[in-house]
């Protein structure tokens, strides 16, 4: 355990970014899913609707940085071209 305030105050504050990131990583792979699957039933409008939704959630967290912009423009772009495949 750390004896320096300042390293204390690291830790605390580590420990709460950790947890943040890991709760928006996890809405992203939520959102991720909720898309798989409308494009896996074959529902246009509900994946449409899904990718919408993810993609802003994908955005909110490349813009905190808790991904990179072109790790999530990648996910963005694999969503968006497995729901324009539907008819």
């Amino acid at each position: 355990m750390a004896n320096i305030k300042s390293a204390k105050k690291r830790i605390l504050v580590a420990k709460t970014r950790n947890e943040r990131n890991k709760s928006a990583k996890s809405a992203v792979k939520t959102a991720v899913k909720k898309v798989e699957a409308a494009v896996a039933a074959n529902d246009k409008a509900a994946a449409q609707a899904a990718l919408l939704s993810a993609t802003s959630i994908i955005d909110k967290a490349a813009k905190k940085g808790i991904y990179h912009k072109n790790n999530a423009a990648r996910k963005v772009s694999r969503l968006t071209k497995a729901v324009n495949t539907l008819a």
